[in-house]
């Protein structure tokens, strides 16, 4: 069986031979990564496919405010880097949600919520206990929660 981190490392020994640069050096900040999270804490352990995805996952999110940084910031040159190597990442993570199936998860989960008796504040972290194992990587936690205060305040 091949893992994730292995499918991961194959890719970087290929990007090195085609001399692909971007495409290298993201894969090992991403594998650097994965090895700190590994030996992060009491003992070293092997990553499961879905951690590994989850760390791939912050790191995409790094990328993506370091490039609004960068872009404020006055440096495109250094955004572009940074989005590039987002777009890297993201091809290991799962598709993420467009604003349409993301609102309909919610809404879906509001109901739930809201048929077992959560109102008011109580029902903002009952829906968001109902929609985060069905949203499961494919949308960050900020625009979940915003998808929900939405729908709550509807």
């Amino acid at each position: 069986m091949t893992t994730f981190k292995s499918r991961l490392r194959d890719d970087l020994t290929a990007s090195i031979k085609e001399r692909d640069e971007l495409r290298s050096a993201t894969l090992r900040m991403a594998l650097a990564a994965i090895t700190t999270e590994e030996v992060a804490g009491e003992t070293a352990r092997e990553l499961s496919d879905a951690e590994v995805q989850k760390v791939l996952a912050r790191e995409a999110k790094k990328r993506r405010e370091a490039a609004e940084a960068f872009d404020k910031g006055g440096r495109p040159e250094q955004a572009e880097r940074e989005r590039a190597e987002g777009e890297v990442l993201a091809g290991y993570l799962p598709k993420q949600l467009t604003d349409a199936e993301l609102a309909e998860l919610v809404d879906a989960a509001v109901a739930e919520a809201r048929a077992g008796g959560a109102e008011g504040q109580k029902a903002m972290g009952a829906v968001m206990k109902i929609v985060n194992p069905r949203v499961a990587g494919r949308a960050e936690g900020g625009r979940v929660a915003a998808a929900v205060k939405r729908a709550l305040a509807g």
